[in-house]
């Protein structure tokens, strides 16, 4: 991670620098005893080292070691973005975002374990948003676990946004809406979840596109992001998603669920700047809207 120091930092210690950043006294030690390097105009300097305006300060963390469980397989990306710290990519349905044990293998994680093998990155998976197999589109991932864990703190403050795109079972009545409902896990299973009292949080906020025969477009932005909470926060209003059986939906029109992460924004973890991606809808989904 390289970083120019200003006027502002100037006759700052690296160390204080760097806790600024959000490196914390046990990253620094990791970065001293496991690997990692202080570098300043390409000299090794210490936390003690003094801030000089203009300095150029590379901060290297020790290489990340990859479980050996997750194997690297050449499966096809479609990165729409990507720095030293930050990855963006566009999923295909059908595709675990990490492995299972119903899908252990052919999944996004081992995906990105060959790619960065091959581009020379010395880093594991950091998925900081996730997407059930049959999902598609915009998922961000950290390149390393310092980014992942200013990412993390960010989108705990709502600074991470997503926006979905679905096409659920029935017409809609309402141009928009919201719905607050409590998510965890069913009882009777250990995939399922379902609205219950004493559930987390969850709030999902919809608006119709267009009505389309028996089925409605929506786009449904989320403030909190639980397991399945689109599938059953839809399925709780009595609507559904087109192929998703299992939360009532069924695949007379689609053979997976037709949802889809369309957009993406969030503030870099590094620069501070606010990025926004978005991903096309599949062809499967778009075609319901001719149907």
């Amino acid at each position: 991670m390289k970083q120019i120091i200003t006027e502002k930092e100037h006759g700052m210690l690296l160390k204080e620098y760097a806790q600024r950043l959000g490196i914390s006294k046990r990253m620094l030690a990791d970065i001293k005893f496991g690997g990692g390097d202080l570098l300043a105009n390409g000299e090794h300097v210490t936390v003690r080292y003094v801030l000089q305006k203009g300095d150029e300060l590379l901060i290297q963390f020790p290489p990340e070691k990859v479980s050996e469980s997750l194997l690297p397989e050449d499966i096809p990306l479609d990165i729409l973005f990507e720095d030293d710290h930050v990855l963006v990519v566009n999923k295909q349905p059908y595709l675990s975002s990490i492995p299972s044990r119903e899908h252990p293998a052919g999944s996004l994680a081992n995906g990105l374990i060959h790619y960065y093998q091959k581009t020379g990155c010395q880093a594991t998976v950091h998925l900081v948003s996730r997407l059930d197999r049959d999902t598609s589109g915009v998922m961000l991932v950290a390149k390393h676990g310092f980014a992942h864990s200013l990412l993390s703190g960010l989108q705990k403050k709502g600074y991470v946004k997503r926006q979905y795109r679905a096409v659920v079972h029935g017409l809609i009545c309402e141009e928009s809406g919201t719905i607050d409902a409590p998510i965890g896990r069913k009882t009777s299973s250990i995939i399922e979840r379902a609205v219950i009292p004493d559930g987390q949080k969850a709030v999902t906020h919809f608006r119709v596109n267009s009505r389309i025969g028996r089925l409605t477009d929506v786009s449904l932005d989320l403030e909190t992001g639980r397991t399945h909470q689109i599938r059953v926060h839809m399925s709780h209003i009595g609507h559904p998603l087109c192929g998703d059986t299992l939360y009532g939906g069924n695949r007379d029109f689609i053979k997976r669920q037709a949802l889809h992460s369309e957009k993406l924004t969030f503030i870099h973890p590094l620069t501070k700047e606010e990025m926004a991606f978005q991903a096309p809808v599949p062809h499967d989904i778009k075609q319901l809207w001719e149907s």
